[in-house]
């Protein structure tokens, strides 16, 4: 069988894009989280704050790790397997990763090892900055990375000639139609899984009776965040819906599993999309609602499949079939975070066994939503690179092989393997230490090396004879040596 390189490299770019994905939507909503306890402790002196900080600013600097490691490889791919389009788009794509290195790379670089190695080396306040700071620098490189994924779905600001792209408008390119909604979208989605994660873990802990008051406090906040952000990102998620369906109407009519465009559409709960007869089977639906949902009228219009070309439809099974996911599982959430206002009363929320191991499993499901949500975003654009202007076929690299394709694909395979296997193993490591790995201040003193090489040392005790007589130094015994 000839090895396709152009369905090869696409499985590669989502399976390295959908590996690091999970990441940073993960430590953008940490970031913020750590900078919030380190105001409190900063506001308040209360060591509860302290130890909160300092073990999610352990979590977040491994999970951190995984994500920088795996992300570095995604731009190269656009020189092996996308050259074409590298090519076409460089006039763009360029300058915006640019941005991104320059205002958000180095930014995290000079307040990441503050926020790491330094809270017993610099005063409180510029330990606090570091957290904010590094919290910024996670806003900033998600503005820069959306804004460059948005414009691929709502192209502005450009023209083609010859094959390549040229900016006309940088301001209307940066900010294309979708990017606001999308930015918002994930920005929200990053909010919900660190607090899904953090309410989780805390969870955990509360049912072995671990830190009690300390992981109580960390579940409250994160129940009142919760049950703020995730209603807000339905309603995020309506606008968002709204605005894909002004431009990719192909995308929304995949998402829906809708054929014929008409007016009065159910909203299918299940269905069996078959593209190959453009048709569904099975239906299960509620009469009118898709037409309320996305045009705010019961007998609003819907597009249709059929109005677009068969070879330009999206693959309308995993998108039917990942949204649905990504929409279930948001409605849990927010039944999760509406079951945590009830179960405030008499301090239930942290004493009910139910909630709390519902809350560990709760714990995995914004990871999973966002990679449905990424792939109804980015499969709902095919065959789509650049939205009705470039295809994949055509910004695949001329000259590679079924047989390159696939060996890089495996390369990649292994090695995110054996790096996402080192970072969960530590990662485990610090969640069974957990809260409990604190030390008094005065100890790290005692322990930390003064000059370069100090810890090579043999120690010395200081012996006093008597009070007229300074200390004498001598090696202690050690083994005899």
């Amino acid at each position: 069988m000839e090895l396709d390189p152009l369905i090869l490299s696409r499985i590669q770019f989502a399976f390295v894009v959908s590996f690091h994905a999970i990441f940073p939507v993960f430590t953008i909503g940490l970031a913020s989280y750590i900078a919030v306890l380190e105001g409190l402790a900063f506001k308040t002196g209360n060591p509860v704050w302290l130890k909160l900080s300092a073990f999610w600013t352990k979590v977040f600097a491994v999970v951190f790790g995984m994500g920088v490691v795996s992300g570095i490889v995604m731009s190269f791919q656009f020189g092996t397997n996308w050259s074409n389009f590298a090519q076409a788009s460089a006039n763009f794509l360029g300058p915006m990763l640019s941005y991104e290195v320059v205002t958000a790379f180095f930014l995290e670089a000079a307040f990441l090892g503050v926020l790491l190695f330094g809270r017993d080396k610099v005063p409180p306040g510029v330990h606090l900055l570091a957290a904010i700071m590094v919290a910024v620098g996670t806003f900033i490189s998600s503005f820069w990375i959306l804004s460059a994924n948005s414009w691929l779905h709502t192209p502005a600001g450009v023209e083609l000639r010859d094959g390549a792209f040229f900016i006309t408008s940088w301001r209307e390119a940066i900010f294309n139609p979708s990017f606001p909604y999308r930015f918002m979208h994930m920005g929200l989605a990053s909010f919900l899984t660190g607090g899904f994660v953090v309410a989780g873990v805390s969870a955990w802990y509360l049912l072995r009776g671990r830190e009690v008051e300390a992981n109580k406090k960390a579940l409250s906040m994160c129940l009142w965040l919760l049950l703020i952000i995730a209603p807000t990102q339905a309603v995020v998620g309506d606008f968002h819906g709204l605005n894909t369906l002004e431009h990719q109407p192909a995308k929304v009519a995949a998402m829906e599993g809708n054929w014929e465009t008409s007016r009065n559409v159910p909203l299918l709960l299940f269905a069996i999309p078959d593209q190959a007869n453009q048709t569904n089977h099975f239906e299960i639906g509620i009469p009118g609602l898709a037409s309320l949902i996305l045009t705010h009228e019961w007998d609003g219009e819907v597009p249709g499949l059929n109005e677009v070309a068969v070879e330009e439809q999206p693959p309308v099974a995993l998108v039917f079939w990942s949204f649905r996911v990504m929409v279930g599982l948001g409605l849990l959430m927010i039944a999760f975070s509406a079951a945590g206002l009830i179960l405030r009363k008499g301090g239930r929320y942290w004493r009910s066994p139910w909630f709390l191991q519902g809350l560990r499993f709760m714990s995995i499901t914004p990871f999973i939503a966002v990679l449905a949500g990424w792939i109804v975003t980015e499969s709902g654009r095919s065959p789509w690179l650049v939205y009705g202007m470039m295809t994949h076929a055509e910004g695949l690299t001329p000259s590679l092989t079924g047989g390159m394709a696939l060996f890089s694909l495996i390369g990649y395979i292994v090695v995110y393997g054996l790096v996402f296997s080192a970072g969960v193993y530590y990662l485990m490591r610090v969640l069974y230490v957990g809260l409990e790995d604190t030390h008094d201040d005065d100890e790290h003193e005692v322990e930390r090396p003064k000059r370069p090489l100090s810890a090579t040392h043999v120690p010395f005790e200081i012996q006093h004879a008597d009070d007229d007589m300074v200390g004498t130094a001598k090696p202690v015994n050690q083994g005899g040596h």
